[in-house]
């Protein structure tokens, strides 16, 4: 894979991460800043980390399979695998700008 065309899927998967909701927050996962690392091997293989803005969310297993199934529907993308990591802990400070006004904390 040429480092364009990584850098083209890349953001397609930005872009996709963008249609992921909490149903009980009205801002995007990405926004959010739940997503940590985002990482494309040459082969089309995709890993992700990302958090919960609670270790307890109750819509974890559905938000995960969502970012699963979309970001493997990406043309280029093999696999998806989705980590569930919860260090560093998220804190409000890793919103974009954004959602901090979405949400009212600006």
């Amino acid at each position: 894979m040429t480092a364009d065309k990584k850098t083209e899927i890349e953001s397609k998967i930005v872009d996709v991460l963008r249609t992921v909701f909490d149903p009980e927050i009205p801002v995007n996962i990405y926004d959010l800043g739940l997503i940590y690392r985002i990482e494309l091997d040459d082969e089309g293989n995709l890993d992700i980390d990302m958090t919960f803005t609670a270790p307890s969310c109750p819509m974890a297993d559905y938000i995960l399979e969502d970012v699963r199934t979309k970001t493997e529907a990406i043309e280029g993308v093999i696999t998806s695998n989705v980590h569930l990591v919860f260090e560093p802990e998220w804190n409000q400070s890793m919103m974009t700008e954004e959602a901090r006004m979405e949400l009212g904390f600006d």
